[in-house]
């Protein structure tokens, strides 16, 4: 499962065979949600409200790197790293 960010302590995933609809797994300790791209939703999982609050703010910084990372996946392609929040 490649690798895209990790900022304070959150790491973000995708994997290579995943499910539509596109989207990423954010992950904060031994929590793990799920987090739809394009409309960026929880789909499931949680995080403490404080990591959701900056995954959700992440992902509308790089919503269209991380569609760009879906496809790529979807093609058989290495991810490109995305830059952390700041």
């Amino acid at each position: 499962m490649p690798e895209l960010s990790r900022f304070f302590g959150i790491i973000i995933r995708m994997y290579y065979d995943d499910h539509p609809p596109p989207h990423f797994h954010a992950f904060y300790g031994d929590l793990e949600m799920q987090v739809g791209i394009d409309p960026i939703t929880i789909l499931n999982g949680r995080l403490p409200r404080r990591a959701v609050s900056m995954v959700v703010e992440w992902a509308a910084i790089h919503q269209h790197e991380l569609m760009d990372n879906w496809q790529r996946l979807r093609a058989q392609q290495t991810v490109v790293r995305i830059d952390p929040l700041d």
